[in-house]
């Protein structure tokens, strides 16, 4: 009895434990809370086929109850062999069948979806950004617009936007669940896909590839503004002026000392980017290094020890800079705020 009763507090344990872990979570990185035309079309296919699961369990449970209390050992009948149905036609057809037709129900849509989204016959009239993975940061640069950036991409809602995705080193997977469902980035191909915000917002991406050490801190956020607050930001974006002199002293400072040993690896306005992410609009971004709040002391601690806060990245060991320096340095890349359209536009930061 006790041993019974304690694999009976065990599973339930185990049961409230599950129910408490499904409810954590983003409100903006969930599969389950549709905003874009991707993440609909996945949604209703994990419906469709969670009803389908759902009626063949129900009809098998039935069965089984039936089969359970119809035949039974009854009192009298303990040496009596039923009536064997082993090598019955009808049955091995019914039973075969069945779930070949259960397949194909579930097949139809799937291969319709999957190439309605990776239909690019749009892709010459609207917006193309081509992607880049980098272990472990994403850059985007605007096919036309002449526009860079990183780990925040910008777009227009009620839009279709097309991502050209390849990766710089090893396989990666674009994934913003709230509005899109996943694609792999690899570094032989161009993969092509589509995102579409049904309403604005700030929406978390992921890496859905283990890439690396640290895979699991290669987010991005995907800011979608209206139409005219894009086109906005976009005149902002083309407008900078990489060598404009900031009014402060310090950020001044700052400035001089960010080209000095940074320059190497990022990038400023629509320059190419190196090893490191472009730092356009630094100052806009929701977080830094894909999860870190956009504080000056968390910049200050990420200049002086990146390995701490984001193992494998390239930027550890790659130049010598003093505390007071790395200081500087923060307040100049703290007022990099180039355009008026920021994450608030989209309805405030969701951490």
């Amino acid at each position: 009895m006790k041993r019974w009763m304690g694999k009976f507090k065990a599973l339930m344990l185990f049961t409230f434990l599950t129910i408490l872990l499904a409810g954590c979570g983003k409100e903006n990185l969930t599969a389950l809370d549709p905003k874009g035309y991707g993440a609909e079309i996945s949604f209703n296919l994990i419906l469709y086929i969670t009803f389908i699961m759902i009626g063949v369990f129900v009809v098998v449970m039935v069965i089984y109850t039936i089969v359970l209390l119809r035949y039974r050992e009854k009192k009298g009948q303990e040496n009596e062999i039923p009536v064997q149905v082993e090598g019955n036609t009808k049955l091995e057809i019914v039973w075969t069948v069945i779930p070949i037709i259960l397949v194909i129900i579930i097949l139809i849509p799937t291969i319709f979806y999957t190439f309605d989204l990776a239909d690019t016959s749009e892709a010459s009239t609207s917006i193309n950004v081509d992607v880049t993975g980098n272990q472990y940061w994403w850059h985007f640069e605007y096919q036309d617009e002449e526009v860079s950036t990183s780990q925040d991409l910008y777009i227009p809602t009620g839009e279709k936007v097309y991502l050209n995705m390849i990766s710089s080193d090893v396989i990666h997977s674009f994934w913003v669940p709230t509005i899109s469902g996943k694609m792999d980035v690899n570094p032989e191909n161009v993969n092509t896909m589509y995102i579409e915000a049904y309403e604005e917002g700030v929406y978390w991406g992921k890496c859905a590839e283990l890439c690396g050490s640290s895979h699991s801190l290669m987010d991005f956020k995907v800011i979608a503004v209206s139409p005219e607050e894009y086109e906005q930001w976009i005149t902002d974006m083309q407008n900078v002026d990489p060598e404009e002199v900031p009014a402060d002293a310090v950020a001044q400072e700052g400035q001089d000392l960010f080209q000095n040993n940074c320059m190497g690896c990022h990038a400023l306005g629509s320059a190419p980017s190196g090893v490191g992410p472009n730092l356009t609009n630094f100052g806009d971004r929701t977080h830094f290094v894909g999860y870190l709040e956009p504080t000056k002391e968390n910049l200050v601690d990420w200049i002086m020890d990146p390995e701490t806060l984001k193992p494998g990245n390239k930027m550890t060991g790659t130049y010598d800079v003093t505390e007071e320096e790395a200081d500087k340095i923060a307040e100049y890349l703290m007022q990099l705020k180039p355009s008026e359209v920021t994450p608030e536009s989209a309805g405030g930061i969701i951490d």
